[in-house]
């Protein structure tokens, strides 16, 4: 695998790409994208970084491995390409902006915009085999991604961290609360989201209000 990332995440994380793990992790790849079909494009697998450059990030919102049928994925998490179908989840998490910030519900799903005003839309697992949810998972892209995540922890403060369902919030302990805002919930898919603690937890306004006590622009959403 080609690693073609920001030139700033590239320097922070550039110890990760000459360890075993991550060789392995490349050939593992490789193999797989060369086997069958995978999500996302080949090109699109570092997306997430390269929309969103190491120094401007200010949210970060943590998902835990692509979309898995055709036309979704495309390197950032929650996120779907222009026309598709917004997927259960992230109808929900467009319903809690709309009722707490009052804005419409868009007509793409594409998160793009948000990757670009400096949200960080990360999987933990960067790829996945078409129809099979989290068929990556052991490959070793967790690794990765939790050493982006300590890269942010050690360098930048101030930052907004999205944390939904049990799997995000696994990843508190590696954030300092003194110098970041932890928003913690349920997942927004419907299973979670419907028994209590996604709706009116007005996260998003939230996100803002910290942004701009903290001298940086708000997020719109």
């Amino acid at each position: 695998m080609n690693v073609k990332i920001d030139a700033a995440w590239k320097q922070h994380l550039c110890e990760e790409f000459d360890k075993p793990y991550f060789l392995q992790l490349t050939d593992a790849i490789r193999q797989e994208y060369q086997m069958g079909t995978c999500y996302p494009p080949g090109s699109l697998i570092f997306n997430a970084f390269n929309l969103c450059p190491f120094d401007q990030v200010k949210v970060v919102i943590i998902g835990q491995d692509p979309y898995h049928e055709p036309g979704q994925a495309h390197g950032l998490s929650f996120s779907v390409q222009d026309g598709i179908a917004f997927p259960p989840s992230l109808q929900n998490i467009f319903k809690e902006i709309h009722d707490d910030l009052g804005t419409p519900i868009p007509t793409s799903g594409n998160l793009t915009r948000w990757a670009e005003q400096g949200v960080l839309l990360l999987n933990a697992t960067l790829t996945v085999r078409a129809h099979q949810a989290n068929s990556h998972a052991s490959l070793g892209w967790q690794q990765f991604t939790d050493a982006a995540i300590r890269a942010l922890a050690a360098q930048r403060q101030h930052l907004v961290y999205m944390l939904w369902g049990g799997y995000a919030r696994s990843k508190a302990y590696m954030i300092d609360k003194q110098h970041n805002l932890v928003l913690e919930s349920v997942h927004p898919s419907p299973l979670s989201a419907n028994r209590g603690g996604w709706f009116g937890q007005h996260q998003f306004s939230r996100c803002n209000q910290y942004l701009q006590e903290n001298g940086l622009s708000p997020i719109i959403w």
